[in-house]
């Protein structure tokens, strides 16, 4: 039983190995962006969600500042209303995608994390 768990540690790391931890370690960095992206972009639709309620209470005859970079614009209380509506779409859009690209990275981190595991066992650790 020993002998197997030595001749596991003293497994040489080809050139090919190297290049799929490599790849491991770039597609984790990128899931963790992507994870912290997803997670901004949900607090966002959620405040324009709030906002959309809100301004349905609103008076129609008074403008609304409706914020657009770094700056804020008066804008009738249909446009606003509008506007939150178009930018949430647009935000669910994002959301959209970015929960596809995460899939798409986890099912290629699982195929290498089989590979990896494979070929080293216990010796190496590819969990956050």
């Amino acid at each position: 039983m020993l002998q197997d768990e030595d001749s596991q540690a003293d497994v040489e790391v080809t050139w090919q190995d190297q290049q799929n931890i490599n790849s491991f370690a770039k597609m984790n960095n990128r899931m963790s962006d992507l994870e912290d992206e997803y997670e901004e972009k949900k607090k966002e639709r959620d405040y324009l969600e709030d906002l959309e309620q809100e301004l349905e209470l609103a008076d129609e005859d008074e403008p609304i500042r409706y914020k657009i970079g770094d700056s804020f614009i008066h804008m009738s209380l249909e446009s606003a209303q509008e506007r939150i509506v178009s930018d949430k779409d647009g935000i669910v859009g994002e959301i959209e995608i970015i929960k596809t690209e995460i899939d798409q990275l986890q099912t290629e981190m699982d195929a290498l994390k089989k590979i990896l595991y494979g070929r080293f066992g216990k010796s190496i650790n590819l969990e956050k």
